[in-house]
């Protein structure tokens, strides 16, 4: 039987402000078993780009990362956020360790092809290696993942971190009972947008399909949903779409194998 793994996403606003990085961090701390952590970092990124003189430019939510940003963003998400992380979970009695996909060549990816965007240097993953985590994870440590990866030449990559999230859940399968919780500002998947306790409580493949054509789960939920459908499909046993703030609760939008 497989031990439990929980791979836990959280996004940048969440672990950029105060009151909720202390919070989250002591729920995280509180997850009994083997876990993750995969952060993003975007606002803090913006704030110290914009202080340099360096636009930010956006298309479709996704950040384009020229020369200029990616130092930025490499300094921002592989330090400041990562190590702020990290320090907070020792405190905690967490043995956290900081990585980005670089670090010993956690996760290797190629920069995206330019079709309809040149988004720059930003990297689609190839492979994440599990083997090297799993051994990290079974020896007590937790890894704490920064939205940067590699490609194995010498530059760094800025990489979605619902994307690394997913697919290091989804490497992490074969060895682990792997439950993936992506958190975000809402508390689950929503049936009204403008009722915030209007959760679904869990969604099926072909449920999904049918909200979809109803027009219920639109926008930005969608490829959400898709990434959690694929990781179901790819082994991982439970995604759940939670908001930050309920992390180890029962609530949330689960989807299960």
């Amino acid at each position: 039987m497989k031990e439990k793994l929980t791979v836990i996403k959280v996004g940048g606003k969440i672990v950029e402000e105060e009151a909720t990085l202390h919070k989250l961090l002591d729920d995280f701390a509180a997850i009994g078993g083997h876990k993750l952590l995969v952060h993003g970092g975007g606002r803090s990124a913006t704030k110290l780009a914009e202080s340099l003189g360096i636009e930010s430019r956006m298309v479709n939510g996704r950040r384009i990362t020229d020369a200029e940003t990616l130092k930025v963003v490499t300094m921002v998400y592989g330090g400041l956020v990562n190590k702020n992380i990290v320090a907070g979970l020792q405190a905690r009695g967490v043995n956290a360790l900081g990585l980005t996909g670089a670090d010993m060549d956690a996760i290797r990816s190629v920069k995206r092809p330019v079709k309809e965007v040149d988004y720059g240097f930003v990297g689609d993953v190839k492979q994440v290696n599990a083997a090297l985590l799993a051994d990290l994870i079974c020896k007590g440590i937790i890894p704490v993942m920064a939205p940067l990866t590699h490609d194995g030449e010498g530059n760094m990559l800025n990489t979605n971190a619902d994307t690394i999230a997913g697919e290091t859940a989804k490497a992490l399968a074969s060895l682990f009972d792997v439950t993936l919780v992506f958190c975000f500002e809402k508390k689950g998947v929503l049936r009204n947008e403008n009722d915030d306790d209007s959760v679904i409580p869990h969604i099926t493949p072909d449920e999904f399909k049918q909200y979809v054509a109803e027009g219920v789960i639109q926008g930005g939920m969608i490829p959400k949903l898709e990434n959690a459908f694929e990781a179901i499909a790819s082994g991982v046993s439970e995604v759940i779409i939670t908001s930050a703030a309920a992390i180890g609760e029962e609530g949330g939008t689960r989807m299960v194998r």
